[in-house]
């Protein structure tokens, strides 16, 4: 007798190959047996008659490590058929870290990962790994966060990672790959990551490929001297050449203000791949990012951490300096943010820092900066979509031509904090599968899946996920080809998928006829 037995469903098993119609049985947390099982018996038997029968679909980019430790339950990854996910990115997460370095870490980064408990151990890989395995509703995979070795190394300070600092480093690098980690993360756009040189990079990154992991980059635009060539995609696949490592790029797409040109996002990353480097990308489906208000002040102002930004903060000599800096700003203007998350201040979380500024009758400036003071750090935002509906579809069509790509994959880049979080937090995988697939035809249900689950399985050496076979684990996603799609709006982004009845993690039900059961079954993986 199986545990589960999923019956008469449509089964597009992650490989890319043609769907065919099949039954799935389950015994404990992996797949049995595939095939006519319509004789046979079943603890519980779901009727996916007309559904398409999936692999979980795997997350290659969400900002969860501190939600998942709030709210284990996680329903806005879950609902849209998520069962695995790589946190760490960026390089902002917790581990290794002192307990002191956690609680500084912990306070830094409550703008965009939230505020998980203060207690809990996050000194190795291993520690980390164990605040997740079991105890929450998805699989979780973890990168060595490059936020983390600085700071363990040198503090949370502007210095550089040579000698015995450097080999220090390495050596918790080295560690956390023996106990689980799939790589190394970082994010040049945030500190302390952002004060690294290449050369450094370089020398971390022959630990990783030692050890046959991926080096995951958001791109230098931060202290661009400090970087090969400038920063950008010239110092990730100089690293790549280097060190030999695998390099996999953060959510690569275009913008409202370069829609249509793909192929001059990707021209230095092909040149690369010609070059010997091996390449991966993922993307979410949107025009607009988001994330903590916090990396948008000055590089100097981050050195020794929160309670010296703080104080910053709050001297009016500097103050005045940091204000002049962000106005110099055009990367990130503020007046294009939209506040997501201010827990102190709920009622203006979904208004832009002008409004709140006209409101209060401050500067945009001191609004800002008045804002990160009230909230200790906790502010997030998002950038507002464009007004030209033109080019938004056509960064959503070239969303879908990305996606065709055999070497890219999907990336949420979920932040879900506040009332009113970017909307990819809630709809990125539904509205790749079901609406936009629909949408412009650029590829086959098939390729859709296979590059959802599949192709990030493999490029993070997530063993036994990723595809419907035999002796995998049972991570399944059950939903309608043509009901699913993202629900999820810029106005209104606290709004979950429709056409996804069932998931399944590990072999236990996560959602039951689009309701989320309450299981924690997910495994600290690889």
């Amino acid at each position: 007798m199986f545990d589960i037995l999923i019956h008469g469903g449509t089964i597009i098993d992650g490989s890319g190959v043609t769907r065919f119609k099949s039954d799935i049985g389950i015994k404990g947390d992996k797949i049995e047996t595939i095939g006519d099982l319509k004789n046979h018996q079943a603890k519980r038997i779901i009727n996916a008659t007309g559904l398409i029968v999936s692999p979980g679909f795997i997350d290659a980019h969400a900002h969860h490590d501190g939600v998942l430790l709030i709210d284990p339950q996680h329903a806005s990854g879950l609902r849209q058929g998520v069962t695995t996910e790589i946190l760490g990115q960026d390089g902002l997460s917790y581990a290794p870290l002192s307990k002191e370095n956690y609680k500084m870490q912990r306070q830094y980064l409550s703008g965009i990962l939230g505020l998980p408990p203060e207690n809990l151990d996050m000194s190795s890989v291993k520690a980390f790994r164990a605040n997740y395995h079991k105890k929450v509703s998805i699989n979780t995979a973890y990168p060595v966060s490059h936020g983390a070795l600085r700071m363990e190394a040198v503090g949370f300070h502007d210095l550089p990672l040579t000698g015995k600092t450097l080999e220090h480093a390495k050596s918790l690098l080295s560690e956390g790959m023996e106990q689980g980690s799939v790589g190394l993360a970082t994010g040049m756009s945030y500190h302390p990551n952002a004060w690294s040189t290449t050369e450094e990079l370089i020398e971390l990154c022959k630990v990783v490929a030692k050890a046959g992991g991926v080096y995951i980059t958001h791109l230098r635009d931060v202290n661009p001297d400090r970087g090969y060539g400038g920063g950008g995609i010239p110092e990730a696949i100089e690293i790549g050449k280097r060190s030999g490592v695998k390099v996999h790029f953060s959510h690569t797409r275009t913008s409202a203000e370069n829609a249509g040109k793909i192929n001059e996002v990707l021209e230095l990353v092909d040149k690369g791949k010609k070059d010997g480097v091996d390449c991966t990308l993922e993307l979410y489906p949107y025009p607009t990012g988001s994330t903590f208000l916090l990396s948008s002040l000055p590089s100097w102002v981050h050195d020794g951490g929160p309670d010296k930004i703080l104080e910053r903060l709050k001297d009016k000599a500097t103050r005045t300096k940091i204000i002049e800096a962000l106005e110099l700003n055009t990367k990130r203007p503020l007046h294009d943010c939209v506040l997501s998350h201010l827990p102190n201040n709920p009622q203006f979380e979904g208004m832009t820092i002008p409004e709140i500024a006209d409101i209060k009758n401050k500067s945009i400036g001191d609004l800002a900066l008045d804002m990160l003071i009230e909230e200790n750090l906790q502010v997030g935002f998002w950038l507002s979509p464009p007004t030209n509906i033109a080019a938004w579809r056509q960064v959503s069509q070239d969303c879908m031509e990305f996606l065709s790509r055999p070497d890219y994959m999907i990336g949420s880049d979920s932040i879900p904090l506040g009332s009113t979080p970017h909307p990819r937090a809630y709809g990125t995988f539904p509205r790749f599968v079901g609406r936009l697939r629909r949408q412009f035809n650029v590829m086959s249900l098939e390729q859709v899946i296979q590059r959802a689950s599949d192709n990030p399985a493999q490029r993070f050496r997530i063993s036994k996920r990723g595809r419907i076979q035999e002796g995998y684990y049972a991570d399944i996603v059950v939903f309608d080809d043509e009901r699913i799609i993202d629900t999820a709006t810029y106005d209104d982004p606290k709004q979950f998928p429709v056409g996804i009845p069932y998931v399944l993690v590990n072999g236990s039900v996560a959602v039951d006829q689009e309701i989320c059961t309450g299981i924690f079954s997910g495994y600290a993986v690889p």
